[in-house]
């Protein structure tokens, strides 16, 4: 962590609101080229998320996340856009104050300064302030786009609302702003993203709306029984519930036929759907005229499922839905403030004609110039693989590594463990894996989960009171690679009162054996059925906990650590093994002693090898069984039938770890292409499970270019 002093700038924000729910201000500066060569820059950080634009053009989005009370501060230089006589660089800020997996909740500011040499041009807070506007536009009192995610958007335009930010004599009312306190400001330390622009390849439907005979609804997972939502506003009070909306109408396909994608003139009640062609993350852009005043939605998703024609508005338990209420006359180039993943997307638009000359999206990814490592392939499908987990990668590794670009965008422990592996391979560096290490270091506690634990994910709240005790042992796991690595040290010492915390929490949960017992919490396994026998004793649990301690006394040269971890893997053996196989859970019995059951899972086994509790030449026979009669190949059904199949997350991954530690490389690379190459053709990305449900662009499945390199 290095500290950021803005030698004139203090967070501000509009008086009185600062915790007030989805409220967007505009900030603006008015800059001349440079007349003596000095370099015009900009710093700017806030709370909860910015847009930058220069002469109304999208340019960037900040901050980068942290940690609560921590905000990191992204620095521009700015001359060589400012090609106008008069130059508008502007911020749309939305200070959302609501918990999510994703962001902070922490109150709103923004906190800027634009130099030039030594000359302060413009300070949030100080002698002269960046012009202000309220920006009303948006659906405040709109439905959250998940449950792990903040609101929707929709807006109402009028033929004006861009002026402020395209017009250097437009005159808005300004917003009476108060400086909210200092902020503990740190320097960005990772990449800057790139926004590549992509247009929707192909037009591939069209046809009409009309209001439903029945209409649908979305099962809003963020809204409990009683009406009561996570955090954001009640069910009752919602202006703005989109996927509802959407559901509202019927879809008549006309037209199937895949044509050039631009223009489309859309009639009345009628909607087109586009292709990108594979699946892209970042904001989407528009560009519409309106023959009268209209309503658009644009709806999105990452594929078209289950023989749809069009996209399903709740797909995923998203609310893939963005609406625009417009005035006719005037064309509109509209850009979403939030990123979203997306391969197919549609407009529709009622009431009006509306001329659609533009879908596009501007990516936001790890920049092209930090993939210094990139291998290619004679085999066409490896590398098809391969060139899905660099896009898989690129999506998810931003400010911090993310589970998914869409439905949560959050920082999980344990997925982040195999991206800073496909970080290391492709870029040779962990710019970003140390941050996101770094944000769980920075605060002294975090509230609403045990002392000691860890969060499943961060930057995050989880005012539930939710967290995943095993994903807190990964946190080890990953900071011991990190340092194998880097070799940087100074977060192994940061760490070192976390992770000993942590190792007194398990304590609590330790029986007469040694083995965690009836722990606590979201106990997490994989999404498969291993995950139906964490309870009272978890063999694959412990056996983590075996090679967390054993990191753990790695890391600090603890020898009563490792020590530890080698009895536990002895015990493990002793009472989990049954002589074939390793059994998945223990239950207690009526005197309270730990019965193994006879549940066995494929994922168990590769936690034995990958944690060493069990050894691929000690265990030769279960080791050569494992990797010829398990697989991709494997049909549950007819082989082996009690073992339960793994699922992607993170079972065939430990798979292929031990494929590649046995030096099995052609094996693995088989492996690779019949696991992935269904994924790679469909959406060009890597997914969460083995079948297209949730996420289709899951971070740590980008693991595959560490296998490959």
């Amino acid at each position: 962590m290095t500290p950021f002093t803005f030698p004139n700038a203090r967070p501000v924000w509009e008086a009185g609101k600062e915790t007030e729910k989805n409220r967007s201000l505009l900030f603006r500066a008015l800059l001349v080229p440079s007349a003596n060569g000095e370099k015009t820059v900009l710093s700017c950080t806030g709370h909860t998320k910015f847009q930058i634009f220069i002469n109304g053009a999208f340019f960037a989005e900040g901050p980068a996340r942290t940690a609560h009370g921590f905000h990191r501060v992204s620095v521009y230089e700015l001359d060589a856009l400012l090609t106008n006589k008069t130059n508008i660089v502007s911020f749309l800020v939305a200070g959302y104050n609501v918990n999510s997996f994703s962001l902070t909740d922490q109150p709103s500011f923004f906190c800027a300064e634009i130099s030039r040499g030594e000359t302060c041009l413009y300070a949030t807070g100080g002698e002269r302030e960046f012009e202000t506007a309220a920006f009303d536009y948006r659906i405040k009192k709109a439905a959250r786009y998940s449950y792990q995610r903040p609101f929707t958007e929709g807006y109402v335009f009028d033929a004006g609302y861009d002026l402020f930010m395209t017009d250097p004599g437009f005159q808005a009312k300004p917003v009476p702003l108060e400086v909210t306190g200092d902020g503990n400001f740190i320097t960005r330390d990772v990449y800057y993203c790139d926004y590549p622009h992509c247009r929707a390849e192909t037009l591939i439907a069209t046809g009409s709306v009309a209001p439903a005979e029945e209409k649908g609804s979305f099962s809003d997972r963020s809204i409990d029984n009683a009406g009561v939502t996570l955090g954001g506003f009640q069910r009752t009070d919602l202006e703005y519930a989109p996927a509802d909306e959407v559901l509202a109408f019927r879809h008549t396909v006309k037209d199937r036929a895949a044509r050039p994608a631009f223009p489309v003139a859309l009639p009345p009640d009628g909607f087109a759907v586009w292709d990108f062609g594979r699946i892209r993350s970042g904001f989407l852009r528009v560009t519409v005229t309106p023959g009268q005043d209209t309503v658009i939605y644009a709806v999105f998703n990452q594929k078209l499922k289950n023989g749809d024609e069009t996209p399903d508005p709740g797909q995923d338990a998203c609310e893939n839905v963005i609406k625009w209420v417009l005035q006719g006359g005037r064309s509109y180039d509209l850009v979403a403030f939030e990123p979203y993943t997306f391969r197919v997307v549609e407009l529709f638009a009622l009431y009006a004609p509306v001329l659609v000359t533009n879908v596009s999206v501007f990516e936001e990814r790890c920049p092209d110039r930090a993939l210094t490592n990139l291998k290619r392939f004679d085999d066409p499908a490896l590398q098809k693989v391969y060139d899905a987990g660099v896009a898989t990668f690129c999506q998810n590794a931003t400010d911090i590594f993310m589970d998914c670009p869409s439905r949560e965008r959050a920082g999980w422990l344990c997925d982040a463990f195999f991206t800073g592996r496909s970080e290391w391979a492709l870029t040779g560096r962990n710019v970003i894996e140390r941050a996101f290490l770094e944000n769980f270091l920075l605060p002294e506690s975090f509230r609403d989960i045990p002392e000691g634990m860890l969060p499943m994910c961060y930057p995050s709240d989880h005012n539930d009171g939710g967290y995943i005790p095993n994903w807190a042992m990964w946190y080890a796991l990953e900071l011991k690679e990190h340092y194998e690595r880097t070799g940087e040290y100074d977060l192994v010492d940061e760490a070192e009162e976390k992770l000993y915390m942590l190792c007194k929490y398990f304590e609590r949960f330790e029986n007469a054996d040694g083995l965690l017992q009836k722990l606590e919490g979201w106990v997490f396994v994989e999404w498969s059925k291993a995950n139906d026998f964490v309870q009272d004793v978890n063999y694959p649990s412990n056996m983590l906990y075996a090679a967390f301690l054993d990191a753990v006394g790695g890391l600090y040269n603890d020898a009563g650590l490792k020590a530890k971890a080698a009895k536990l893997r002895s015990v493990i053996r002793e009472k989990a093994f049954d002589g074939t196989f390793f059994v998945d859970n223990a239950l207690l019995d009526e005197t309270g002693a730990a019965v193994p059951t006879e549940n066995r899972t494929e994922t168990c086994q590769y936690y034995a090898f990958f944690t060493g509790v069990a050894d691929p030449e000690k265990d030769r026979a279960l080791f050569d069984r494992m990797m010829g009669e398990f697989g991709p190949g494997r049909d549950p059904a007819k082989t082996l039938p009690e073992i339960h199949p793994a699922n992607a997350f993170v079972g065939n991954f430990l798979r292929l770890e031990l494929l590649r530690r046995t030096g099995r490389s052609e094996q693995l690379k088989k492996e690779i292409v019949s696991f992935f190459l269904p994924m790679a053709e469909d959406t060009g990305t890597l997914w969460e499970n083995m079948t297209d449900f949730a996420s289709c662009c899951h971070g740590f499945a980008s693991a595959v270019t560490d296998f490959l390199s």
